[in-house]
C-alpha cells in the first residue's frame, strides 16, 4: 500500500484509537468532580468539615501528579497500551475502595489511588496524537479527548445529585467502577502505541540513565519554566470552582437546592465544553498560542475579582461567573499545547508528563489550601459557610491567576506556522 494511501488509513485507525482513551478519560473527569456535588453530603456523612473535604478533593491531584514523571517515563520506554492499561487497574481499585469506604482514612486511600491511576490518561492521549497525526492537529484532538472526557464532569453536576437523591452516591459510584474495569479492556484490544513504520516501533528502549538524563534535559530546558508557572496556577484556580466550592457556595449563600446548584454546575460544563470546541482549533486560525491562553484567562480573571470584590450582588452575577470561567477557562488547553511544542519526539513522553505535573500539583495544592481559606472563617450559626469566607476564597484565586499570568507572559511563543515550516525543512 502507497504512503498516500496508508495515511488516511493510518488516520481513521487513529481516531478510533484516541475515542477509546477519551471514552475512558471520561471516569476521571467523573470523579475528580464529584465532590462539587456531594460535597456538603459527604462533610455529613462522614462529620468532617471544609479543610477535611479540601484535602479529601486534592488527594486525588496528590496522587494524580505523583504519577506523571515515572508514566512519562513508562510512555517513551513501554508506549501507551501497556502503561495505560496497567494504571487503569490501578484506578479502579482506589474507585472500588472509595466506594465502598467506612472513615474518611480510606476515603482518602481511595482518593489517591484514583489519582494515580488516572493520571495516565491525557499525556496518553496526547502521545498518541503526537505519534498518530501531524502537529498542527495536536491541539483540535487534544480538544476533543477533552471534550469527551468532560462527559464526566457532566454527569457529576445535576445527574449525580438526582442520582445520589434517588439511590444514594456509593450506589452511582460502584456503577462508574463496573464502567471503569470494561474501558480498561477496551485500551488493551484496542489501543497501539504508534502507526506502522513509526520510529517508535522500531527503537532500541533508552537505558534507565538514559531515561533520567532526558528527562533532566527536559527539566533544564529554559522555555519550559514560564509555561509551568500557568500550568501551576490555571486549571487549579478554575477547577476550585468548577470542581470543588461553587456547588456549595451557590447552596449556602444563595440557598439553592442540590439539584438547582447542580444545574448551575451543569451548564458551566457545558461552556466548558463549547469552549474547548472553539479554542482548540484557533491556535491555527491566529497562529499564536501564548495569547490565546493568556486572553482567555484574563476574562477568567475579571469573573473571579466580581465574584471576590461584589458584596450579595443578584444570583444571576454568581450564576453568570460560574457558567463564564467555563467556557473561558477552556483556553488553558493551549498551555499545554504550547508546552507539547517546545520537545523533540524523543522526549515528548517526559516532556508533557512534566507539564501535566505542575497542572495537578498545582490542584492538589489549591483544593488543599481552599479548605484552609474557607475552614478559617466560623461558620454561621446553622453550620453553613459565610459570604465573606467564599469572597475571600475568590479574592486569593484572583490574585495568584494575576501572577500566573504576568510569569507566562515572558514566554517565547511556538506558533504552528513555526511548526509547520520547521516540518517540511526536515521532510
Amino acid at each position: 500500500m502507497s504512503s498516500a494511501l496508508r495515511r488516511p488509513f493510518a488516520h481513521r485507525r487513529g481516531l478510533i484509537i484516541v475515542a477509546t482513551l477519551a471514552t475512558a478519560y471520561v471516569a476521571s473527569h467523573f470523579f475528580r468532580a464529584a465532590n462539587v456535588t456531594i460535597g456538603l453530603d459527604l462533610m455529613r456523612d462522614l462529620a468532617i468539615g471544609p479543610e477535611a473535604l479540601g484535602a479529601l478533593t486534592g488527594a486525588f491531584f496528590f496522587g494524580f501528579a505523583a504519577m506523571q514523571i515515572p508514566c512519562g517515563l513508562l510512555f517513551d520506554h513501554f508506549g501507551p497500551r501497556r502503561t495505560v492499561a496497567c494504571m487503569l487497574i490501578l484506578a479502579t481499585t482506589g474507585a472500588a475502595i472509595f466506594t465502598l469506604a467506612p472513615t474518611w482514612p480510606v476515603l482518602l486511600t481511595g482518593r489517591v489511588l484514583m489519582g494515580a491511576g488516572f493520571g495516565v490518561m491525557l499525556i496518553g492521549s496526547m502521545v498518541v496524537i503526537s505519534r498518530w497525526f501531524p502537529p498542527d492537529r495536536f491541539s483540535t484532538l487534544t480538544a476533543m479527548v477533552l471534550s469527551i472526557g468532560l462527559l464526566g464532569n457532566l454527569f457529576a453536576t445535576t445527574p449525580l445529585a438526582w442520582a445520589s437523591q434517588a439511590v444514594g452516591w456509593r450506589a452511582v459510584f460502584g456503577v462508574v467502577v463496573v464502567f471503569i474495569a470494561l474501558a480498561t479492556i477496551a485500551v488493551w484490544l484496542v489501543v497501539r502505541d504508534a502507526p506502522a513504520g513509526h520510529p517508535f516501533l522500531d527503537r532500541t528502549p533508552e537505558p534507565p540513565r538514559q531515561m533520567l538524563q532526558g528527562l533532566i534535559e527536559v527539566l533544564g530546558n529554559p522555555r519550559l519554566r514560564p509555561i509551568l508557572a500557568m500550568n501551576f496556577c490555571n486549571y487549579a484556580c478554575t477547577f476550585t470552582v468548577q470542581g470543588l466550592w461553587g456547588g456549595s457556595f451557590l447552596r449556602e449563600v444563595y440557598g439553592m437546592s442540590p439539584i438547582e446548584a447542580g444545574n448551575v454546575l451543569l451548564a458551566a460544563v457545558i461552556t466548558y465544553q463549547l469552549g474547548i470546541v472553539a479554542f482548540g482549533p484557533l491556535d491555527r486560525v491566529l497562529d499564536t498560542r501564548k495569547w490565546i491562553a493568556i486572553g482567555g484567562t484574563m476574562v477568567t480573571i475579571s469573573m473571579l475579582a466580581t465574584l471576590a470584590l461584589a458584596s450579595r450582588p443578584p444570583v444571576w452575577v454568581p450564576v453568570g461567573a460560574i457558567v463564564a470561567i467555563g467556557f473561558f477557562s477552556a483556553s488553558s488547553t493551549m498551555v499545554m499545547t504550547h508546552g507539547r511544542g517546545i520537545f523533540p519526539d524523543r522526549l515528548i513522553g517526559r516532556g508533557i508528563a512534566t507539564i501535566n505535573t505542575a497542572v495537578m500539583l498545582g490542584v492538589a495544592c489549591m483544593q488543599t489550601l481552599s479548605g484552609i481559606i474557607v475552614g478559617g472563617f466560623e461558620p454561621l450559626a446553622d453550620g453553613t459557610r459565610s459570604e465573606t469566607a467564599y469572597r475571600a476564597l475568590f479574592g486569593v484565586l484572583t490574585v495568584v491567576l494575576m501572577s500566573a499570568v504576568a510569569i507566562y507572559s515572558r514566554s517565547q511563543d511556538v506558533r504552528p506556522s513555526d511548526e509547520m515550516r520547521a516540518r517540511a525543512a526536515t521532510a
